[in-house]
């Protein structure tokens, strides 16, 4: 007697046996969880611009300095941070700002246009900032995700998303396996004083906000070595940006 495949694939189901998950589809498969934790595909897709302001400490040699900063970003490509804080008894304050192929850096009263390669730094910053934040662009052109190895962050199994940027450099991301949220991320950066490093970030205290959960306390270690500890005090989606607010800052 001649069994039909089909026949066949459903007993092997009924018996509780499973084929494992092609690498593309495993790395849909946690993308997909870590969209719906957020909010969804649909209210994500919608996020056209943010603004949101910060505070905390960020740590230079043995120095730790308090600060606060207040940013807006337009995709991934729009982008102005003001930061103030203070040094040696002194107020600091340093503005970056993004406008597509243009972009510059402000400290105090000197202003300087970013060069090709700096511009290209600063983007990443950009991206590997915003994108834990929506998912959204992974599942778009210009970046390659697969399934990387799960590892613990805090004392929690997370599933692990390696991705290829529209740079053509790596990052990876870890969701918390029971939640699907993002709680860590781990890249390569450029620092303002030209080396690189491998940076780590955690993410911790999930909020809603406009019907998407964000996450409002960042860690983050250079090399292993703390380096940043923010808290996100406000959190606002926009429907419409300034044109203005991404001009070359005077």
């Amino acid at each position: 007697m001649t069994r039909h495949p089909g026949t066949l694939i459903l007993a092997l189901l009924l018996c509780g046996l499973t084929f494992p998950l092609r690498a593309d589809d495993a790395a849909k498969a946690i993308l997909d969880k870590g969209i719906t934790a957020l909010g969804g595909e649909e209210k994500l897709k919608k996020i056209e611009a943010m603004t949101w302001k910060s505070k905390g400490k960020l740590k230079f040699g043995d120095n730790e300095n308090e600060f606060t900063a207040q940013s807006t970003a337009q995709g991934l490509d729009h982008y102005l941070s003001e930061f103030n804080s203070e040094f040696n008894g002194n107020a600091f304050k340093a503005i970056a700002v993004i406008k597509g192929d243009k972009g510059w850096r402000k400290f105090g009263d000197m202003t300087m246009e970013l060069d090709a390669d700096a511009l290209a730094n600063e983007k990443r910053r950009l991206y590997l900032q915003l994108i834990p934040a929506t998912l959204v662009p992974l599942s778009g052109k210009g970046y390659k995700i697969e399934a990387a190895v799960e590892e613990k962050v805090g004392d929690k199994p997370a599933s692990g998303l390696k991705a290829t940027g529209p740079d053509g450099k790596e990052f990876t991301i870890y969701f918390d396996k029971t939640s699907g949220l993002p709680v860590k991320l781990v890249a390569k950066v450029v620092g303002f004083d030209g080396q690189e490093y491998t940076e780590e970030q955690t993410y911790e205290n999930y909020k809603e906000f406009s019907g998407i959960k964000k996450a409002t306390k960042l860690e983050a270690k250079r090399d292993g070595e703390s380096f940043l500890s923010s808290e996100i005090t406000e959190f606002k989606v926009l429907d419409h940006v300034d044109p203005k607010t991404f001009s070359e800052p005077q």
